[in-house]
């Protein structure tokens, strides 16, 4: 199997990606510890049966299902990949952060 071509766009989304995870992660983390509830449903439910190892599990099944999905798309837009995981992520950052303050 190839080793993947990352482009200079890509390569850059893809640490935008591993910020925004870790942000995610970390700024949920500390909510659930000071009294704030997961908002969304599923990984409400995970968390509740399998606590917060359950978030990473979430987390890895995303990016798995990313790379699985890049050979998929033209070159053009495998960018669009990491796009749409950091956009999500991102923004959960900063909505947790705002909770927070």
């Amino acid at each position: 199997m190839a080793r993947p071509n990352f482009g200079t766009l890509e390569r850059i989304l893809w640490f935008v990606v591993v910020l925004a995870l870790v942000g995610d992660l970390l700024t949920t983390y500390i909510g659930l510890r000071t009294g704030l509830t997961e908002s969304n449903p599923i990984a409400r439910g995970a968390l509740a049966e399998f606590g917060f190892a359950a978030l990473l599990g979430l987390k890895a099944f995303s990016l798995a299902v990313g790379f699985a999905c890049r050979p998929l798309l033209p070159r053009e837009y495998v960018a669009l990949i990491p796009a749409g995981l950091a956009l999500p992520w991102t923004i959960a950052v900063f909505v947790n952060l705002s909770l927070l303050v």
